[in-house]
């Protein structure tokens, strides 16, 4: 091994040049000229310094850059978890808001009409690709829920009750095509038949028929249930007249009525299970 390494001609370079520089530096010192000797050490050793100065540097802003980084990064952790309870606590307010203003409404119906009986449900399934005439509540039969039972909000009405379980119902709404109103307009008194429209119920919209082709209906007129052969009991908003078509056919006028309730964004309903029966002479 040690004769391998002699023979390595960059080893033997590198031991004549150390060899060099410890008996120059001896001469020079004996000589009286240490003080050379180590102006020039520094001399030449000072681009290194600066060097090594710039790479500590270097890794100290290393280190900084990284301990600053974790820094952020919880802090950036802690305000995301701040956020998200912020925005719970915004949710369980709008829902809290939400729920008080929907108990408002009922207490005011409740007020108005003693004489219903009401049980209040969920809205827990809608029909696919059907613009809300049918859809499911979480209440049934447990709950005093049957069938032909008028469901409404406080806007007006809804639609009934087509078929109940144990613990659902299916409701169709009044623009379903199948469905049929008694009604009259508010302003007139005038009597005719609210019913869902196939063709109409895309717009969200049922058709007032059975006016006479004098008519006084007006755009922005109320309709109301009659009360007559229906399952509605009188004086409930259907809706309102969005426009007005005489019909050559029949020679009668048809009104075509947006209904008071939103039927898109319904979530929470009311079904009347029983009410004093109104007739009309």
């Amino acid at each position: 091994m040690p004769k391998k390494l002699f023979a390595n001609k960059f080893f033997i370079l590198i031991l004549c040049v150390a060899l060099a520089v410890v008996i120059v530096a001896s001469v020079l010192s004996l000589m009286g000229l240490s003080d050379y000797i180590r102006g020039a050490v520094k001399t030449a050793l000072s681009p290194l310094q600066g060097l090594f100065t710039k790479v500590t540097d270097a890794v100290e802003g290393f280190t900084d850059y990284f301990t600053e980084f974790d820094r952020l990064k919880a802090e950036n952790e802690q305000l995301r978890a701040e956020l998200d309870e912020l925005r719970d606590r915004s949710y369980r307010v709008d829902e809290i808001e939400e729920m008080n203003e929907w108990l408002y409404e009922y207490i005011g119906i409740v007020r108005e009409h003693t004489e219903y009986d009401f049980t209040i449900a969920d809205i827990v399934g809608r029909e696919v690709g059907n613009y809300m005439t049918v859809f499911t509540l979480d209440v049934g039969t447990d709950n005093g829920v049957t069938a032909n039972m008028p469901v409404i909000t406080s806007d007006g009405i809804v639609g009934y009750v087509s078929e109940a379980g144990k613990n659902w119902c299916q409701v169709r709404t009044i623009i379903e095509s199948a469905s049929s109103v008694g009604a009259y307009i508010e302003r007139t008194g005038e009597v005719g038949l609210l019913e869902g429209d196939f063709n109409m119920r895309e717009e969200g919209l049922c058709k007032l028929t059975y006016l006479s082709a004098d008519s006084g209906v007006e755009v922005g007129d109320r309709v109301l249930t009659s009360g007559l052969g229906s399952i509605y009991p009188r004086g409930l908003v259907l809706g309102i007249v969005e426009r007005i078509e005489a019909d050559e056919y029949s020679r009668t006028t048809v009104a075509y009525v947006r209904p008071a309730a939103d039927l898109e964004d319904l979530s929470r309903v009311m079904v009347i299970k029983s009410y004093e029966t109104v007739t009309e002479e």
